[in-house]
């Protein structure tokens, strides 16, 4: 597999693949990197596309925590990114995993794909923070007041709560697959089918998988869904 490291600007990028004017542009989720598109990448590669990959703030190389992976540096990122992408490649289409995806659909509501892979998309930011509000024990009014309240999965901010709240989902048009765990705990199913529904998505659902997809035989379901859906 061939692989070139890049800087677009400041973000470290990753393009995989022999020379194709066809790309997919993968957007990694939570706890992840720009490596993490090599499974991908060889998939497409078979039908000859080539993978563009990068690190989200505060992964990967990225380690200044300082630039936080919000949705403000978020849809920065991905727009700067989009834009090289878009200019370099003639067919573009796009790749999307967890917190990757919820990014994407703020950042790409106006961008035209050939087509989109969103494996454990977030769809709905407000259900999941409301669904750590009750996890955590954690009201509304206590966050406004704190502005972060630091958790075991993250820490939970109020401009970032009211961004979501002010700025729901509301515009989506490529062509999209979705892979989904029936165990995901994330995102609800009706989430994901109220998603689905609207923007008339192709909906895969794994039986038994978690949000991550790293259990027993998630990796050939995976992989399976991947190959169908390009």
């Amino acid at each position: 597999m061939i692989k070139e490291k890049i800087y677009i600007g400041r973000i470290p990028a990753v393009i995989w693949g022999e020379k194709s004017d066809q790309v997919y542009l993968f957007v990694h989720g939570k706890m992840s990197n720009k490596e993490s598109a090599e499974a991908f990448a060889e998939i497409a590669a078979g039908r000859d596309y080539q993978v563009i990959s990068f690190d989200l703030p505060e992964h990967g190389e990225r380690t200044d925590t300082k630039y936080k992976c919000n949705i403000q540096n978020g849809i920065a990122d991905l727009t700067q990114v989009g834009d090289y992408v878009f200019e370099h490649w003639k067919n573009v289409s796009l790749f999307g995993c967890s917190l990757g995806v919820f990014f994407s659909l703020h950042a790409y509501r106006n961008r035209h794909f050939d087509n989109c892979l969103f494996q454990s998309p977030i769809v709905n930011m407000e259900y999941l923070i409301c669904q750590m509000f009750l996890w955590f024990h954690i009201t509304e009014d206590e966050l406004k007041r704190k502005g972060e309240i630091s958790t075991p999965i993250d820490t939970m901010s109020w401009p970032y709560y009211l961004y979501v709240k002010e700025h729901p989902i509301d515009k989506w048009i490529p062509a999209t697959h979705i892979l989904y765990g029936s165990k995901d705990n994330l995102q609800s199913r009706e989430v994901i089918d109220s998603f689905v529904n609207k923007y008339h998505c192709h909906l895969t659902v794994a039986e038994n998988s978690e949000h991550p997809f790293m259990g027993e035989n998630d990796k050939e379901i995976v992989e399976e869904w991947m190959k169908n859906s390009l």
